[in-house]
């Protein structure tokens, strides 16, 4: 779909006929009526790109996005390797060094090992995401326990890993899913399907709204944005949740932190197109749908994301919405007080930007 930009907002005028001083003598000393400005959006401009620039243009855009998109998600993805994943051993300290010398012999910077001094302790550390398995070495068989909800690319790098571990000093490893993932989610990426979905749907919300509605006051295109939000939050929590079984966390928890992805992916398409035109929709594709995705940790944990790529997963609205999503389905609330905490901040930053372009801009020009 051919997105449309709004114009810069601007000054509709409107008065109500009367009638010519010529004619009715008696008005001639009143003083004009004064006009009645409104803020609102100026219909968007129906010229464009003409000749070359109109053949060549839209050829050349669409094929730097996706080549950004390919790049990214290889880049990421092509070959994921684990970068300092935090990890538990219980054990002696002899124990907890060799471990440690061996999972960096065997992969170089890919592990965190972290000691603890019980089972309980690393049990309750996996159950809370703060390690994505537990070594335990104290007894007299190893045992390994994991988290099947990280998925299974997670479950194979900590088993295949301990495994080896545990197999160079001639034991068998016993291995136990801890947490493992819902039965309507055998390889942990109904998160990720979901999360891009509900930012898909923001994305095409910001465009469309300027499309369908491009004179809309302020405050109903934020009613707008709301009542959007809210439903989304709702139809993903009864589709994900309810229907394919593949988020068990609670229903008002789930809806609530996806209104929220909804509301701040939808705001900052709007403000995007709103700062930057027709290049804003551009824009917008790229940071939400290609990097927001990408460093969502839906896929893979943020910890298997390449340096460049991992501190936005802390920042964009997926990347935060998947783990607060992840931490009220299986980790205890993991990364929801973040989570929440940095959506609200893009929502409010959308707001505030939409309302400078709409409605202040326009006072301004009026004084």
């Amino acid at each position: 779909m051919p997105p449309i930009s709004p114009a810069e907002p601007g000054l509709r005028t409107e008065h109500a006929p009367y009638p010519e001083r010529s004619e009715h003598p008696e008005y001639s000393e009143s003083p004009p009526r004064p006009h009645r400005a409104h803020a609102v959006d100026a219909a968007p401009s129906e010229r464009g790109a003409a000749g070359a620039k109109g053949v060549l243009l839209p050829a050349l855009i669409v094929l730097v996005i996706g080549s950004i998109f390919v790049s990214v998600y290889l880049a990421a993805f092509h070959a994921p390797q684990p970068h300092r994943l935090p990890v538990a051993v219980v054990g002696s300290s002899q124990t907890l060094g060799q471990v440690e010398s061996a999972l960096d012999t065997a992969q170089p910077g890919g592990f965190d090992v972290q000691g603890y001094p019980s089972p309980a302790d690393a049990r309750a550390a996996l159950e809370h995401r703060a390690v994505y398995a537990a070594y335990i070495a104290a007894g007299g068989t190893p045992e390994l326990l994991y988290a099947g909800a990280n998925g299974t690319g997670v479950s194979a790098t900590v088993t295949g890993a301990f495994g080896a571990v545990a197999k160079a000093g001639g034991q068998h490893l016993t291995a136990e899913d801890a947490l493992p993932a819902s039965s309507g989610d055998t390889r942990g990426l109904s998160v990720f399907y979901a999360a891009f979905g509900v930012i898909l749907a923001g994305f095409m919300f910001g465009t469309t709204t300027y499309q369908l509605a491009p004179r809309l006051e302020y405050r109903w295109r934020m009613l707008s944005l709301l009542i959007f939000g809210a439903l989304g939050g709702v139809m993903v929590a009864l589709v994900a949740g309810r229907a394919f079984h593949a988020l068990p966390g609670p229903f008002a928890g789930i809806a609530g932190v996806v209104a929220l992805m909804a509301m701040a992916a939808g705001g900052a398409t709007m403000a995007l197109i709103r700062l930057f035109g027709p290049a804003g929709v551009s824009l917008s594709s790229v940071v939400l749908l290609i990097l927001g995705n990408a460093s969502s940790g839906g896929i893979l944990p943020a910890d298997y994301l390449p340096g460049w790529l991992h501190p936005l997963h802390a920042i964009l609205p997926v990347g935060v919405g998947v783990r607060a999503i992840q931490g009220l389905a299986y980790f205890r609330h993991d990364g929801l007080a973040p989570g929440i905490t940095v959506l609200t901040v893009w929502i409010l930053a959308c707001a505030v930007v939409l309302y400078l372009r709409d409605v202040w801009s326009v006072q301004a020009r009026q004084t």
